[in-house]
């Protein structure tokens, strides 16, 4: 490369390499937000239940939210270092980005009325009948685009797993940039990808707040 000039052979070289990161990227982040997703609704379902399980989910909670992720997931990889770092980084986000989505779960259960819960308990409906049949689609269905803003979040933050040597994109941008002294390219790239994923997605997630009357 020469000077500042961007060097497009560079670029070619490295593009297949930042796409097969790319699918790293991915694959963290649909488990990962697969982990949230249904942890965080069961967090958000057991912070309901009795102050001797609830009190010590959301001490739990804080103490996540209160601590960066990059920490969390540093330590993680210190404590299980026999374990694969993606296994590792899957769960540390699926737990970190949990702790979030519980709160939109429980938004989502508190605005349903509380009609429909008295009318429940008139039909001598079960607890996990209510909450299957009533409660749960209705709160899933209103919290599904905050779920969605959040898959995003997670996908933007998943360059965090280089620093546990997960092979993602950034992983790999930066892996080539030492070895050949393109950090420009391979980084611009890299940029470049994550704006073209994450743009269209965001624009989806707009129209399906719309859509939901959001």
């Amino acid at each position: 490369m020469n000077g500042s000039a961007f060097d497009w052979g560079a670029a070619g070289d490295v593009l297949p390499l930042l796409l097969d990161g790319f699918l790293t990227t991915l694959l963290a982040t649909a488990l990962g937000i697969l982990v949230a997703a249904v942890l965080g609704l069961v967090i958000a379902v057991a912070r309901r239940g009795p102050t001797a399980l609830s009190a010590p989910v959301r001490a739990v909670m804080e103490f996540i939210r209160a601590t960066p992720l990059l920490v969390q997931l540093v330590g993680a990889a210190t404590v299980f270092s026999s374990v694969d770092p993606l296994v590792i980084g899957v769960v540390v986000l699926g737990i970190h980005y949990a702790t979030y989505t519980s709160e939109v779960y429980r938004a989502g259960i508190d605005a349903v009325p509380k009609g429909q819960w008295e009318a429940c308990r008139a039909l001598s409906l079960s607890p996990r009948r209510t909450w299957q049949a009533v409660v749960l689609p209705q709160a899933v269905r209103n919290v599904l685009p905050a779920l969605g803003n959040y898959a995003i979040s997670m996908f933007k933050e998943t360059p965090f797993l280089a620093v546990i040597t997960v092979e993602e994109m950034v992983f790999k941008a930066r892996q080539y940039g030492s070895e050949h002294f393109a950090y420009t390219e391979a980084f611009t790239l890299a940029g470049l990808i994550f704006l073209v994923a994450s743009y269209p997605t965001s624009l989806l997630m707009r129209k399906l707040e719309k859509r939901l009357g959001h």
